[in-house]
């Protein structure tokens, strides 16, 4: 078993004393609800018996300090009964999966006073989801050995189609796991957990007794029926569904990363499960403000039972502290990694001499964060996932020690690497941009290198939780080993702190130190400096549009996944016309791995049998299809309802199982370009109805949520390095920023820079040349970045802010054909804040003023800029 920690203790200690109270408090409530209903003319009140409970606890100092003033957010179930719900806040790291489990024995012994049931257990994303039905379903995990207590040796773990009976629940402890994308769509009534199943018997009364149905609706109301043609149930029956099982069934729900469930839907879908409990695990509590306008909320507050700081996870051993930053400004990557390297070669030694001395194995791996890792994305100037791999493999690696991680590639699935803490891993190094998923569970990564750090600090913010857990959850002594190292590349050392401080408040643990260390900026000859704005404009504030989310008065950066993808349906995608384009004649490619997998039969259930054809040809696996296109689809169960109307397409047009095997990789891929291309057209049709809808907003706003031209920037370049200057040997004058260097401009980014210099209606310029600067987000993932930004007068004394993006002809392809719709859609769409609330920022919104965006190439420059830059004159 798993040893208890201090603060693990704590959290139990204070969950019995909370159960007790809410025992106590409920059957109070029942005793009165009973005298209610035996004499309705005296109109006695019944008291909510998850108020009375909280606010006893409150009064005997039980809850957190930080929480203590705090209300108490009533939960109510489908039937409008009070749900008791508490959270959990416990940092990343700090044993979420231990105390839930615990806290679910708790709950079944203290509160429902039964060892049978029915738990469900609700996750974020696959990672987690595969992680945790791995471990409940392995008899010699502690996990399932503590859940085994709570059942008293009778526990079933099911997932969302395994068959359920109700003489399961009643004579054990069902644990069922779901992803909470299964259940929170607007689509619900088409999901297979709401619709009548074969598979789910003993919960409903047969087709005869009306009667019976009848009272079983007056009791649980939000129970589905069945329609008759004319859409009225003149005889109410109740489906034989997985999702009427639980409404009846009132099940335990423990959700982790609650945070992530605080939407409407969300939180209508789970308590309309009818739940008699409600746990939250998460290391962010969210509480929601009140809204007003068309859609009316009232304030909505975690209930946190529980505040574990990192400082207790510290204190027990549990993660790597403190923080070591290396913020290197080195022009050159290759450095950076190099630094990197250093670091996890010192590591390395020092494991190996822990190891001879205490018997105890670690093998220090190194995340590497790099910018592009697409098949199509290998650009110049940007450090892409190949770049990387190839050179770390003529520093010394070979193929083995380097593991990719990305939405095209995941040598981490590989069978030989699943398991990174065994000493056979050979796997050193990662290399990723951001694919690693929460869940994600390594002890042995202690060194992120941030290549990507000036330009994806979101991305660098994530991954810094990936190096926090300590081996073995206990400090070894060797304080090398006992912290972690993050190196960046050409950030400054103020935003790399700023994007790690980000990384630890999103895992809970914003209490903790970070030491600095010296970085590259001591080399010499490199060393980084601020130029300022030429004096003329130093007082001259600058501001741009940036893509936003509205909600209301609010709002916040557009998140491509969030907010676009996210939105995505794929309920009604048809992936009919990919499968009518595979040729019969296709070819499979030679040399392929095969593998053969035997499947036990899952637990009450039968699994799909995936077998290989007779001539020894694999079989086509759809659950491994699915997996392939979950980065495009992530909902598993849409996931291989596509894959089965590909393979019915399939086999209609003649494809034979032996045939379907052959080519499976082929078809997989096919698949995928489809899913790519349909995804790319969906995510830009909601981009354009949000922004016509007002959602997505393109607009310069009173409130400060524009991006501000910074006074200062930085360059690593001498002193005496030559500058860029004009075509008649003078120095440029319309620059924002001076010296501008000519080593940090190509050769055609030089051409333009001189030519808008010499532009005398040019109030000033500037080359948007640090990616960390100005970006616009548009439908797809990865924002635009303008090369240019500069101020044009005209008569009036009117002026106009253009971004300028350039492209070479090599690349005059559909990124360039779809940043150029990009901006120009935006452009149409820029309008000004007209709302001015006081004591804001109040813009000056001259007569006429406007921000255009656009894209030229480099060969028709000369003659599309002056047409650009006449309609400002």
């Amino acid at each position: 078993m798993i040893r208890q920690l201090d603060y693990q203790a704590r959290v139990l200690d204070t969950l019995d004393a909370y159960l007790e109270t809410l025992r106590a408090e409920k059957t109070r409530a029942d005793e009165i609800a009973r005298l209610a209903a035996e004499k309705p003319d005296l109109g006695i009140p019944v008291p909510d018996f998850t108020l009375d409970a909280w606010e006893k606890m409150r009064k005997d100092g039980h809850l957190p300090p930080s929480r203590a003033d705090v209300p108490f957010s009533k939960r109510r179930d489908g039937t409008g009964s009070p749900a008791p719900n508490v959270v959990m806040k416990v940092p990343t790291g700090g044993g979420k999966t231990f105390l839930a489990v615990n806290a679910v024995s708790r709950v079944m012994g203290r509160y429902v006073n039964s060892n049978k049931g029915f738990v469900l257990w609700i996750v974020p994303n696959e990672a987690i989801y595969a992680q945790t039905l791995k471990r409940f379903r392995e008899r010699r995990h502690p996990y399932r050995q503590m859940l085994d207590m709570a059942g008293a040796g009778r526990v079933r773990v099911m997932e969302k189609n395994d068959r359920l009976r109700a003489q399961d629940v009643e004579t054990s402890l069902c644990v069922m796991l779901l992803m909470l994308q299964s259940a929170n769509r607007e689509t619900r009534d088409s999901l297979r957990m709401f619709r009548d199943r074969g598979d789910v018997h003993g919960f409903t009364p047969g087709p005869g007794e009306q009667g019976r149905h009848g009272e079983m609706l007056e009791k649980t109301p939000n129970l589905d029926i069945y329609d008759l043609a004319d859409g009225a149930a003149a005889w109410p029956m109740v489906k034989d569904s997985l999702g009427n099982a639980l409404r009846l069934i009132n099940p335990v729900v423990v959700l982790d990363e609650g945070h992530k469930a605080t939407s409407e839907l969300a939180l209508e879908t789970l308590y309309g499960f009818n739940p008699r409990f409600v746990l939250e695990l998460t290391a962010t509590p969210k509480d929601l403000a009140p809204r007003g306008g068309a859609n009316p909320r009232p304030a909505r507050y975690a209930n946190v039972l529980v505040d574990v700081a990192g400082r207790e996870l510290d204190r027990e051993g549990m993660i790597k502290m403190p923080i070591r930053l290396d913020a290197r400004r080195d022009a050159d990557w290759k450095n950076t990694l190099n630094a990197a390297l250093d670091a996890l070669d010192d590591l390395k030694r020092r494991a190996e001499k822990f190891r001879a001395d205490a018997s105890r194995y670690i093998r220090p791996i190194l995340l590497v964060q790099v910018e592009r890792t697409g098949r199509d994305q290998r650009e110049a100037g940007l450090i892409h996932a190949e770049d990387a791999r190839e050179w770390l493999l003529t520093a010394g690696f070979d193929e083995a020690e380097i593991a990719v991680k990305t939405a095209e590639k995941n040598d981490l699935s590989q069978p030989e690497n699943q398991e990174l803490l065994s000493p056979v891993n050979r796997v050193r190094v990662i290399i990723t941009r951001q694919a690693l998923q929460e869940g994600w569970d390594c002890p042995f990564a202690y060194v992120l290198c941030a290549l990507a750090a000036n330009t994806n600090q979101s991305a660098m913010t994530q991954l810094v939780g990936r190096i926090l857990r300590q081996p073995g959850a206990a400090k070894t002594g060797v304080a090398a080993l006992d912290e972690c190292r993050v190196i960046t590349h050409r950030a400054s050392t103020a935003d790399a702190v700023s994007a790690i401080k980000r990384g630890l408040e999103r895992d809970g643990l914003g209490d903790l130190p970070l030491e600095l260390v010296a970085g590259a900026d001591d080399s010499p000859g490199r060393v980084s400096r601020r130029i300022e704005r030429r004096d003329r404009f130093r007082q001259t504030d600058v501001h741009l549009p940036r893509v936003l989310l509205a909600d209301g008065d609010e709002a916040r950066d557009l998140d491509y996944e969030t907010d676009v993808v996210s939105a995505i349906d794929w309920g009604d995608f048809d992936p009919s016309p990919i499968a009518r384009g595979i040729p019969k004649n296709a070819r499979a490619e030679r040399g392929q791995l095969t593998t053969i997998r035997l499947e036990r039969e899952a637990e009450g259930g039968i699994a799909d049998k995936h077998v290989a054809s007779i001539d020894g040809a694999t079989a086509f696996d759809p659950v491994h299809a699915t997996r392939m296109i979950s980065d495009l689809s992530p909902n598993p169960f849409v996931g291989r309802k596509i894959v089965g109307k590909f393979l019915t397409t399939l086999r209609r047009r003649g494809f034979t199982a032996e045939r379907l095997g052959e080519l499976s990789a082929f078809l997989i891929e096919e698949l995928r370009k489809g899913l790519t291309k349909e995804r790319g057209e969906r995510a830009e049709a909601i981009f354009r109805r949000k922004v016509e809808a007002g959602e997505i907003q393109f607009r310069l706003r009173a409130d400060g949520r524009n991006w501000r031209m910074p006074f200062a920037i930085d360059t690593t370049e001498p002193d005496r390095a030559p500058q860029l200057i004009r075509w008649d040997g003078k120095g440029l004058e319309r620059s924002l920023f001076s010296p501008i260097y000519s080593s940090e401009l190509n050769g055609d980014e030089q051409a333009v820079a001189v030519y808008l210099d010499g532009e005398e209606t040019l109030i000033w310029w500037h080359r948007n040349a640090a990616r960390s600067h100005y970006g616009i987000q548009g439908w797809r993932r990865h924002k635009i970045y303008p090369d240019f930004i500069f101020a044009g007068k005209a008569p009036g004394d009117k002026s106009r802010l253009i971004v300028l993006e350039t492209k070479g002809d090599q690349l005059d392809n559909r990124d360039a054909k779809y940043k150029r719709q990009a901006l120009d859609f935006l452009s149409e769409n820029f309008s000004w804040d007209k709302t001015i609330r006081a004591g804001e920022l109040a813009l000056v919104q001259e007569n006429g003023e406007t921000v255009k965006c656009a894209l030229i190439l480099m060969s028709e420059w000369k003659t599309k800029l002056p047409e650009l830059l006449a309609p400002a004159f």
